[in-house]
């Protein structure tokens, strides 16, 4: 087992003296206990240079294998060591900003309180990581799973509404109909371009708008700042803008044409996770008070 935490130590530093600097160890102890590792399962794990080392496609491979190993035993460990009725330890949680900021947060501290064992790291991050490489206990995310080594438990469904601040509807005029948003400015995800095409129901069937405009943004919540000063037009999700749309700071449009697609959220982790006391208090917690359709203000 300590030659497999090494190795991982290694792959993820990139360099086996900077892993013996993490581990108290020499680099020449690190690189003889790869060497071994290599010489008991025949493959070469890792490409080596004078200034770094890099993972060979097979030590690609056994890396994820070995993350899954020594997760599951840390997780066996937890589950044998904690009492069923009395959660505790460190929890870590990876979430997207948008569903960070307005779900998580907000009901945070009820969690907290209601389970006093339990401290949380929370990662909050619009990259899709590799839970088993950053060792996230669980992981909310929006839309499809996509890798079939994880359980997936749905907490929720989202939808994204199209709308834009008074101060542009009064400056530019309110788009009647779809086609219309040819002639206004529209403001998109910049590292998303799927979301650019927004969707409506036309005579033969769903028709398609490439929305475009001056500005991208990286951020649900960047997005819904710059709608909000009257810069322009958005289709972003629910839960970003329910309370901009309740008061009055932004507008829905074309809410007779918009074919409001359903996104599922889901509370993501790997095999045996659930039997850590913390892992399964917190999914329960998340269906109880975060659970259901986000339906809008």
């Amino acid at each position: 087992m300590d030659d497999l935490r090494t190795f991982t130590i290694a792959a993820k530093a990139g360099s086996f003296t900077t892993a013996a600097i993490t581990l108290g160890l020499t680099p020449s102890a690190v690189s003889r206990i790869v060497s071994r590792l290599e010489d008991r399962i025949g493959v070469r794990l890792f490409n080596r240079t004078t200034r770094r080392i890099d993972l060979t496609p097979e030590g690609e491979s056994y890396l994820s294998g070995v993350l899954f190993v020594l997760n599951e035993i840390e997780e066996l460990e937890a589950s044998v060591g904690q009492s069923s009725t009395r959660p505790k330890g460190l929890l870590r949680i990876n979430s997207g900003t948008a569903f960070g900021n307005h779900q998580l947060m907000p009901v945070l501290p009820e969690f907290l309180d209601r389970y006093p064992e339990i401290s949380v790291f929370v990662d909050l991050t619009d990259r899709r990581v590799d839970i088993a490489a950053e060792r996230a206990d669980v992981a909310i995310r929006t839309g499809p799973v996509g890798d079939d080594r994880l359980i997936a438990r749905q907490i929720k469904t989202i939808r994204r509404v199209i709308c834009a601040a008074p101060s542009y509807l009064a400056r530019f005029g309110r788009p009647e109909r779809p086609e219309d948003l040819r002639h206004h400015r529209c403001i998109t995800f910049s590292d998303q371009p799927m979301l650019s095409r927004w969707p409506f129901r036309g005579a033969n069937g769903p028709e398609y708008i490439d929305a475009s405009g001056r500005v991208q943004v990286s951020s649900g919540d960047a997005l819904a700042g710059i709608a909000i000063a009257g810069a322009g037009i958005v289709r972003i999700a629910d839960i970003i803008v329910s309370d901009a749309l309740r008061d009055g700071r932004l507008v829905p449009l074309l809410v007779d044409r918009h074919i409001v697609d359903e996104v599922p959220v889901s509370a993501i982790y790997l095999p045996g996770r659930h039997r850590a006391p913390k892992v399964r208090v917190f999914i329960d917690f998340l269906l109880e008070r975060l659970g259901g359709a986000q339906r809008g203000p």
